[in-house]
């Protein structure tokens, strides 16, 4: 359980943190949030043979939520703190899971370093943004760690080298039922997070706060807005566009809710940005792009590949990846812009949806760290469709 405690300041009156308001809902957080106050709760017990309870973190975008500790154990070469997850009214699996840290103090010079406890999973297959054998730890929350345990070690006069072990209680039982046998991350649930907090996903609600979101852009006179499926193409559109707070949409994955309110209550401009993957889903058609609804279909990439000038091995290659992300990445090394690719046909999939309302779109895919992968320059309903390889950006 954790509670929030927010800056000075207020927030603006659209964007992502005003449609969470509209919405209703309550939001959680993350695992990666989580583990990163359970290890700075172990972390200080070593060092000041005290838990801070609450422990108090601060996420990537300056939230600082306390979390109370479930539990904790110090031995004297050992620490572990543990935090219930607190996914908010969000539906998420890992909603009331147990994450532990234990925490070991290493010699000067070793950095931090991470293991997979009980109920986390290890890389096995290329495609993700870890190396084979890697704990799945991911690179944001691994970062959130190391930062906390640096502060905490310069608070309190450690060297701030340490190995970090998360695990999660029944975490091998509870990833049965996300998509980690299938990516090849065996042995339990993946540490995740961008921002450290859980957006709830709640069709009607998260709907409802979208329409809302047009309503409050185009009450402000915007007529260029942005439906991004998260915070990191929400900040992709607004270094490309310089985009205001109000104009943003945070669509997650309901992009067909976007489209047809805007079919309804058009602007100029619509710039659709988000991940490869999710973007790969609404260019073959679909627009609800959560992964319990719809998923990536390699064969249709493979065939978009083909049309781009891939060869058949590579076509072969692309069906066969683990990941939307490798695709591109494969595609990338032979010169064949998959990202490109997408980009376009999500764009046509958003203007048929659209129905001939006044709307340009173009679209931004990225990768996971934020990097541009693809893009499509905006085409209006009226315009002839120009070919998909020339109208890349």
């Amino acid at each position: 359980m954790a509670e929030q405690t927010s800056k000075a300041g207020t927030a603006p009156a659209g964007g992502r943190s005003a449609q969470l308001e509209r919405s209703g809902l309550r939001h959680g957080w993350t695992t990666g949030a989580c583990a990163t106050a359970a290890a700075t709760a172990a972390y200080t017990a070593l060092l000041s043979a005290e838990f801070p309870d609450p422990v108090t973190i601060e996420l990537p975008k300056g939230q600082r939520p306390a979390f109370a500790l479930a539990g904790e154990e110090l031995t004297a070469d050992r620490a572990m703190a543990a935090v219930v997850k607190d996914a908010g009214d969000d539906p998420d699996v890992t909603h009331g899971a147990v994450v532990r840290a234990t925490v070991r103090l290493l010699p000067p010079g070793s950095g931090v370093v991470f293991r997979a406890g009980p109920g986390v999973g290890t890389v096995t297959r290329p495609g993700l943004p870890l190396a084979v054998g890697e704990p799945a730890i991911n690179p944001v929350p691994r970062q959130m760690m190391r930062d906390h345990i640096a502060s905490v070690a310069a608070r309190l006069g450690g060297t701030g080298d340490a190995e970090v072990e998360i695990a999660v209680d029944h975490g091998e039982e509870i990833a049965r039922s996300t998509w980690n046998p299938r990516l090849g991350i065996l042995g339990g649930l993946s540490i995740l997070g961008t921002t450290g907090i859980v957006v709830p996903y709640s069709c009607s609600a998260w709907i409802d706060s979208i329409r809302r979101g047009v309503d409050v852009a185009r009450a402000a006179g915007r007529r260029h807005v942005a439906g991004c499926t998260g915070a990191t193409s929400e900040k992709v559109a607004v270094a490309v566009h310089g985009l205001p707070q109000d104009a943003l949409l945070d669509m997650g994955d309901f992009a067909g809710a976007v489209l047809k309110y805007l079919r309804r209550h058009p602007v100029d401009r619509l710039t659709v940005a988000g991940g490869f993957a999710k973007l790969s889903k609404l260019a073959a058609g679909h627009l609800d792009l959560h992964s319990s609804r719809s998923q990536v279909d390699k064969g249709f990439l493979a065939e978009l590949a083909r049309r781009g000038g891939a060869d058949e091995e590579l076509v072969a290659a692309v069906a066969a990846a683990n990941t939307g992300l490798e695709t591109v990445q494969l595609c990338a090394a032979r010169g064949v812009p998959l990202g490109d690719l997408v980009a376009v046909a999500a764009r046509e999939t958003a203007l048929g949806v659209l129905r001939g309302a006044p709307v340009a779109v173009d679209v931004i895919c990225i990768d996971r760290a934020g990097a541009v992968v693809g893009r499509a320059a905006a085409r209006g309903p009226r315009e002839p469709s120009p070919d998909a390889l020339s109208d890349s950006v």
